[in-house]
């Protein structure tokens, strides 16, 4: 039986013609790992035209951490990431082995944590996988470290279990909040400081009751079905409880709910799977919003000035965007999807100092910094470097991957001095008078303590 071509298949897994790609090489200017590629993503396009099956054994297809640079700067407005991922799956189905097997070996225990326990097990994921690649005391210290601060759950949370039932919701300023795996563990003190910072805007947050994991990247890296239905199932609840919005502080699943929800609208072969997996069709009525669009639009800022009490005055901050808060801006709608500036506003709204600097959106690795450490770590580091050469005091980001990889990683630089990394709500917490329990600093793997002492903000 003969292989559809790929450029068949990609046209298919994307909607985008490969055929439109003219090698104008802004995809491979901009990825922040083709210096890591052995096919560099405008090669990538090439071997698709050529229907050049080689590119289904090459590295790129494995190393791409799906941060949506090419995909927004293509001026074809072809879904480079999704390219990359429809050929990642090819690959398997046709029995090829990867030609980073470690990378598909997290991808399929990540999605074999979600099947067991529908949401995903860190600290049991992580192990997992250093036993699998023979590995067994890898990242053991950093590992010590993230259970002395509390950001290591031993056992798995289970929400294989249907709810019961569903309250429906009448107040129109309740929002539903989806907080993903991360903030009751690595990522605890996003989590802590996400709810007392809402307590204090009278922002109303509820949570799906039974909500499960939206698959993050390794389900859009190897099951293009469950991609979409991982997060629609949320989504769809969410919309029979009669909310109309939902949020995440998270930028792994703000993403998948946007594209997941977006597909769903706009493609009537997604529309018809998830609706099968439903049982029921998706009405289209419930808008995802990343948590930060919510303060800074929802909540506004004039509202978060007048709960400030505690002026974040001199700390100079470099606020970091990560990948998927504004990427790809097709599906997003964000205005500057290079460089935003919605965060820098909200900080200088607290009374920090947001410095100007070029890697606001830069890749951190994501998951590579568990598959691929020492890839991860020269991302990490282009991050760090130019953070501080910019002036800044500390880094702020509202994402949990990012957190982890910058806050946990540092220490693996060699660099003589490391700069404290807080989530935004974490400083809001601070700036209204929370302090350093509300703000749940205890958790931060690197201590924040001077930086805030030399402030004049510590309590």
């Amino acid at each position: 039986m003969t292989s559809m071509s790929l450029s068949s298949l990609v046209i298919n897994a994307t909607g985008s013609n490969p055929f439109k790609c003219y090698q104008c090489v802004k995809c491979s200017a901009g990825c922040p790992l083709a210096e890591e590629f052995d096919l560099a993503p405008n090669q990538v396009m090439r071997s698709i035209q050529l229907d050049d099956a080689g590119v289904l054994e090459s590295r790129a297809i494995w190393l791409c951490a799906s941060c949506q640079t090419c995909t927004t700067r293509c001026p074809q407005e072809i879904d480079v990431t999704g390219v990359m991922d429809a050929l990642r799956i090819e690959s398997l189905h046709r029995g090829i082995r990867p030609a980073i097997p470690e990378i598909a070996r997290f991808n399929a225990l990540f999605m074999r944590s979600i099947r067991i326990f529908g949401r995903a097990w860190e600290a049991g994921l992580a192990a997992a996988f250093n036993l699998f690649t023979g590995r067994p005391f890898k990242d053991l210290r950093m590992g010590l470290r993230l259970y002395q601060r509390g950001k290591l759950k031993l056992l798995p949370h289970l929400s294989w279990r249907k709810p019961r039932s569903r309250q429906r919701y009448e107040d129109s300023k309740a929002i539903a909040y989806f907080p993903g795996c991360s903030l009751s563990a690595t990522a605890i003190e996003y989590g802590k400081s996400v709810r007392n910072v809402a307590g204090a805007l009278n922002l109303t947050l509820v949570e799906p009751p039974g909500w499960k994991c939206c698959g993050s990247s390794p389900a859009h890296a190897s099951d293009p079905v469950l991609a979409n239905v991982l997060p629609m199932k949320t989504i769809a609840s969410v919309e029979q409880m009669g909310l109309d919005t939902i949020t995440s502080p998270c930028s792994a699943c703000y993403s998948r709910f946007k594209q997941a929800e977006h597909a769903t609208r706009h493609k009537k072969q997604v529309h018809d799977s998830v609706s099968e997996a439903l049982g029921f069709p998706y009405s289209g009525t419930v808008d995802v919003k990343h948590l930060l669009d919510i303060i800074v639009e929802r909540v506004g800022l004039d509202a978060v000035a007048r709960r400030v009490s505690h002026p974040l005055k001199g700390l100079k901050v470099a606020c970091y965007y990560g990948c998927l808060i504004t990427r790809p801006s097709g599906i997003t709608g964000a205005e500057n999807p290079e460089y935003p500036v919605k965060m820098d506003r909200l900080l200088n709204t607290l009374g920090a100092d947001a410095v100007d600097w070029s890697r606001k959106t830069d890749c951190c690795g994501a998951s590579l910094g568990i598959s691929k450490p020492e890839t991860a770590l020269k991302l990490i580091r282009r991050i760090v470097d130019d953070a501080k050469a910019c002036g800044a005091e500390a880094i702020v980001t509202m994402c949990p991957v990012c957190h982890l990889n910058l806050d946990a990683r540092q220490e693996d630089l060699g660099s003589a001095s490391e700069i404290p990394v807080f989530q935004a709500t974490q400083l809001m917490a601070l700036a209204f008078g929370q302090g350093a329990e509300g703000a749940a600093i205890k958790h931060n793997l690197i201590d924040p303590g001077p930086c805030l002492a030399h402030k004049g903000l510590a309590s």
